[in-house]
């Protein structure tokens, strides 16, 4: 305990590090204000009390701002998504995968075109949300509110992006990932105190099991985010004018779950599909009713096994996509570098590849078992609230933000010569930097 006060302590004493958190801390706040800033013309008492389905994962991404219809409805997420098709357009489009390969000038491009694209994902967005709000709750429903409703949602995105953009320039983490993360912890402190009530004294022996098992589900989505497998990499002597350089050892760290949160979000996408297929049958065929039936409940075995399966598949679909061995084969190539006992070009491509192939298993087997968790803990008499933070989406960003936060405080204390906030573990930054794999 002495050890993590002192490590509090040398965070406030780096001048830099010490603005840099209360600037994170600022902006922060301001985006919480926002999501209780209901929109003009919306009567907030006859809104519904919470979202099911795709919208309730929507808003708890969001912290509440979708069901209480504020001004930030859709907050960050229209920019995710013009993320994710930009993401795309560069393994598909010669013209992205270009500017990709063009440095910092290249990925300012990159991000200049998914603001522009966020404006009219996010106007298209905001339709579907108004039809989602209550009539009962629309003052006074007509065309200047759905085009007043449209543009201040969208200036809400916009907004939201700018506060991330903010957080990431002058403040600690990445801003975009951290707003999300904000509204996803928000709910947590209600969940808990909503399952300990709901547990109440007769049952306070399981409320402190639910929090063990928690904590440990914690743990196992650490070890999946940080579990790398290292390749040995060595780099011949080079000689510059009178100096000759030994030969260096490195390694490339390839991530056991590369492909993070991804296969979630694009699976629970489709997960919508099925359902809503079975819905236009469903009064003329019984075999369309038990599927509708069955893919509405995410408690349901067909569900689970269905969604597990699509995350493995997009797992390995999206680490194919943003890791190239060939690119990280011919990088090495160029550099001087080889992996011991392989030869350079293609069969080092090969190597990395097979590698890739076998650490992917793993990884999605346990990414789709901490995506099917929450399920089980409802099964097992957890509130639903609370359950949505044993697994799934919600749990891994919480950690991959809280993570790469950490390992930033961590880079600043040790440039600065304090010891980091942890003695023991693997954090990386505490080791010798690998060398980085171009996607």
């Amino acid at each position: 305990m002495n050890k993590f006060i002192e490590s509090i302590k040398n965070i406030f004493a780096i001048e830099d590090l010490r603005t840099r958190i209360l600037n994170t801390l600022f902006f922060i706040a301001i985006y919480r204000l926002g999501v209780y800033v209901v929109l003009p013309g919306v009567d907030p008492t006859q809104l519904k009390t919470g979202a099911q389905g795709l919208f309730g994962i929507l808003d708890t991404l969001l912290g509440g701002a979708f069901s209480h219809a504020s001004i930030f409805a859709l907050g960050i997420m229209p920019y995710i998504s013009a993320s994710i098709v930009l993401q795309l357009l560069t393994i598909a489009v010669p013209y992205f995968q270009k500017l990709q390969k063009e440095g910092e000038s290249g990925r300012k491009k990159i991000n200049q075109y998914t603001r522009v694209l966020t404006i009219p994902i996010v106007l298209a967005q905001s339709v579907g949300f108004i039809a989602t709000i209550n009539a009962e709750a629309i003052i006074n429903p007509g065309t200047f509110f759905t085009v007043s409703t449209m543009i201040i949602i969208t200036a809400g995105t916009l907004f939201c992006m700018w506060l991330g953009e903010k957080i990431t320039d002058k403040g600690i983490g990445n801003g975009i990932s951290m707003i999300i993360m904000i509204g996803i912890v928000s709910r947590l402190p209600g969940a808990i105190i909503g399952e300990a009530a709901a547990k109440g004294v007769n049952k306070s022996l399981i409320f402190l099991l639910e929090m063990v098992v928690l904590f440990l589900v914690v743990m196992a989505v650490i070890v999946l985010t940080q579990a790398v497998r290292r390749i040995a990499v060595q780099y011949a002597k080079q000689v510059g004018g009178t100096t000759q350089l030994d030969a260096q050892r490195q390694f490339i760290p390839l991530k056991v779950n590369a492909a993070g949160v991804m296969p979630i979000i694009f699976a629970q996408s489709l997960m919508f599909v099925p359902a809503i297929v079975a819905s236009v049958w469903q009064n003329q065929s019984d075999t369309a009713s038990y599927i509708g039936v069955k893919f509405s409940d995410y408690t349901s075995w067909q569900y689970n096994l269905t969604f597990g399966l699509l995350i493995i598949i997009f797992t390995y679909f999206y680490t194919a996509i943003s890791v190239n061995p060939n690119q990280i084969a011919d990088d090495l190539k160029r550099s001087g570098g080889f992996v011991p006992g392989v030869k350079p070009g293609r069969d080092t491509s090969e190597y990395i590849d097979e590698i890739l192939t076998r650490i992917t298993l793993p990884g999605a087997v346990a990414l789709a078992l901490i995506a099917i968790f929450p399920a089980l803990a409802l099964l097992l008499g957890v509130t639903r609230p609370f359950s949505a933070f044993y697994g799934g989406t919600s749990l891994i960003i919480m950690v991959g933000v809280v993570l790469d936060t950490v390992n930033q405080v961590q880079s600043y204390l040790l440039m600065q010569h304090y010891d980091g906030m942890m003695k023991s573990g693997k954090l990386r930054g505490r080791t010798a930097q690998p060398i980085s794999i171009a996607s």
